[in-house]
């Protein structure tokens, strides 16, 4: 019986990432074990690994895109069995008792349970997680395909569907990346006249092969001028960090039209009172998603043919993969494979 895993440890803020052998994990009380199949390497891992989110706890196992198989069920769970395969997200569990919970609102939980935070991520053979926090992978899906729906795929298909657009509706889409290259696949398949916005023009065949109906060169484009020639925005979803971006998009929105963000940083937008109040524009932010959240992601994915671009490494060879993801060499996302190691 195996009693240790190959495990990724970061030993502090802005050590390396080290594959280690670690003492095999058992759930305890309404927990389950994960035989990890696949985990996604998401740019919030690397907030982690950095301390961003604060001194500890370290070390630490990243990897909160994760997908696999129920291989030990712990006391009391209940609707789960051995085998189910299984998903889970940034939203790795939440206490149930704040009042944002209260308030059906469990994302935005003051103790919210993030894997690689609160307890070992992904980045592992296997993982014990809240039996809260699953979701389960339709049949149509490999591990793989599963993998960054957790995290990428459920914050932007969320974003998307809990704004005020409807089918026809002009929804531009600012970065062609890991979650935007999702986002822009998502807003076709709900059937909007979908906008791809990023720089250079060798991009632009790509967002059409993704479902984008128009394309805009950043880099030699007006995005305010051209999205108001298209008609206006109806909403501008901001998968990109970049408020320089996000600033240049927000006089191309119809009246009525939002930006709604995503792409995480800690610079300024620059927008004017005069801006938002002349049409009645909306500003704001939005969450990843639930363990319920992203089982409704996985099975829109599976019914419309939405996949994220995958590049596949093996647990070994996690630190040059979570490299290549801080270059920006990846194509749209890294995932490790552990049980192919």
């Amino acid at each position: 019986m195996t009693t240790t895993i190959r495990s990724v440890q970061v030993s502090q803020a802005n050590a390396p990432l080290r594959v280690v052998d670690l003492p095999q994990p058992s759930p305890g009380r309404r927990q389950v074990r994960i035989a990890v199949e696949a985990c996604g390497i998401c740019r919030s891992d690397a907030d982690m690994v950095h301390g961003v989110f604060g001194d500890g706890p370290f070390p630490l196992t990243p990897g909160h895109e994760i997908a696999g198989r129920i291989d030990l069920l712990g006391d009391d769970v209940e609707g789960w069995k051995l085998g189910d395969r299984v998903a889970v997200g940034w939203f790795g569990g939440n206490d149930g008792r704040c009042q944002a919970c209260r308030e059906g609102d469990a994302i935005d939980c003051v103790n919210l349970q993030v894997p690689g935070l609160a307890y070992p991520g992904g980045y592992a053979e296997s993982t014990v997680v809240p039996a809260s926090a699953l979701a389960r992978i339709p049949d149509e899906l490999t591990f793989v395909e599963a993998a960054p729906m957790g995290c990428a795929g459920v914050t932007v298909f969320n974003a998307l569907r809990r704004t005020s657009a409807w089918p026809g509706d002009l929804v531009a889409i600012v970065g062609l990346g890991g979650l935007g290259h999702l986002a822009v696949q998502f807003a076709s398949k709900m059937g909007f006249d979908t906008v791809a916005i990023d720089r250079g023009a060798q991009k632009a065949a790509t967002a059409r092969q993704l479902g984008a109906r128009h394309y805009i060169d950043s880099a030699v484009q007006d995005v305010a001028v051209a999205l108001r020639a298209l008609g206006g925005a109806k909403v501008v979803l901001a998968t990109v960090p970049s408020p320089a971006a996000m600033t240049q998009a927000i006089d191309g929105l119809r009246p009525l039209g939002e930006l709604v963000v995503i792409g995480v940083s800690a610079d300024k937008i620059e927008v004017s009172p005069l801006q938002l109040i002349a049409g009645q524009k909306t500003l704001r932010g939005h969450a990843s998603g639930t363990s319920e959240e992203v089982e409704e992601t996985l099975r829109f994915a599976a019914q419309s043919g939405v996949r994220a671009i995958t590049e596949e490494s093996p647990l070994e060879d996690a630190p040059q993969a979570f490299g290549k993801m801080l270059a920006g060499t990846v194509r749209f996302r890294g995932v490790l494979t552990p049980a192919s190691s």
